[in-house]
């Protein structure tokens, strides 16, 4: 089985949307995004347009749609489609659960609504190396001691973990993570405090606005943030989508539960590697392939001789 992986916030890189594949599909999908944004969405992956938080998840969503399209050229369709964050509204036009048009308004919203919130202030740090007992327990010491909240964002795997709140709270965190025995700890290139609490006012409003756009039971398998499992129907996806800003994302449960299904080719839409290696770390006898790291020929033939030998 094939499962398409659609990388979050973060991944993001000056030019990345250029260096796609020359290829039918993208061309197409670049043509109908800029129709519907009313801009070229070439000029949206330059390093100081990529200072917008709206920028950055309408061109990861572009990518991941432009490439997805292009494997199924190939006649390389996903099986499974699953997103971190923003990735998520891919992997739902990859399954056939929101049209593509209808994808990039909402995330464009999605994005307007979270960078009005926290438009400075706040981001995301990566912490590697304690688990998400250890770190709940250092975020509740960090409040009652240092009065400054943080929170879990995202459990990627393990002992890979990402927190989020207001650049202080985070910077002094992560001196008390590294403290504790983190292995590592750095801030991510995201200014908003994504996956907490902090946007349950946001939540609300777009809820509402997904409320207006219409969704679809899945062709094929979508797995969500918030439960790290499949979801099969439309409604189920739509909270999914529009929710996955206030509640922690469970990646690493939704890597396991796809390798429950049968997923042995995994493959990231550009422009990340992260996911890739988070397969390749705990999943050891699948194949995780990042789609920004091979030429789009080679990518397909190595899919496809994987896939035949599954």
């Amino acid at each position: 089985m094939l499962a398409l992986l659609f990388p979050g916030q973060g991944a993001q890189t000056d030019g990345f949307l250029h260096r796609l594949p020359q290829h039918r599909a993208v061309r197409d999908t670049f043509d109908e995004a800029s129709q519907v944004i009313g801009a070229d969405v070439l000029t949206l992956d330059t390093l100081d347009a990529l200072r917008s938080t709206v920028a950055v998840q309408i061109s990861l969503t572009i990518a991941g749609v432009a490439v997805a399209r292009a494997l199924a050229d190939e006649q390389l369709t996903a099986d499974i489609s699953a997103g971190l964050s923003v990735g998520a509204y891919a992997a739902a036009v990859s399954c056939g659960a929101l049209r593509f048009d209808h994808a990039l308004k909402m995330v464009r919203r999605r994005a307007e609504l979270m960078e009005a919130a926290y438009p400075s202030g706040y981001g995301l740090a990566a912490i590697s190396g304690l688990t998400e007992h250890q770190l709940e327990t250092l975020a509740a010491r960090h409040a009652d001691e240092d009065r400054q909240r943080v929170y879990i964002g995202n459990v990627n795997a393990p002992r890979q973990i990402v927190m989020a709140g207001s650049n202080d709270a985070l910077d002094a965190f992560i001196a008390r993570a590294l403290a504790a025995g983190a292995r590592k700890a750095t801030r991510l290139a995201v200014s908003v405090p994504s996956h907490c609490e902090l946007l349950a006012h946001a939540t609300d409003e777009l809820l509402a606005f997904a409320r207006e756009l219409p969704f679809h039971a899945p062709h094929s398998v979508y797995v969500g943030n918030r439960g790290g499992r499949p979801l099969y129907t439309a409604d189920a996806i739509r909270d999914d989508l529009a929710t996955n800003m206030r509640y922690t994302v469970r990646w690493f449960d939704a890597v396991t539960a796809m390798q429950e299904m049968g997923a042995r080719v995994l493959i990231e839409a550009p422009p990340g590697e992260v996911l890739t290696h988070i397969v390749r770390d705990h999943v050891p006898d699948s194949t995780a392939l990042a789609a920004s790291a091979f030429a789009f020929g080679r990518l397909v033939a190595t899919a496809r001789r994987r896939l035949a030998t599954d």
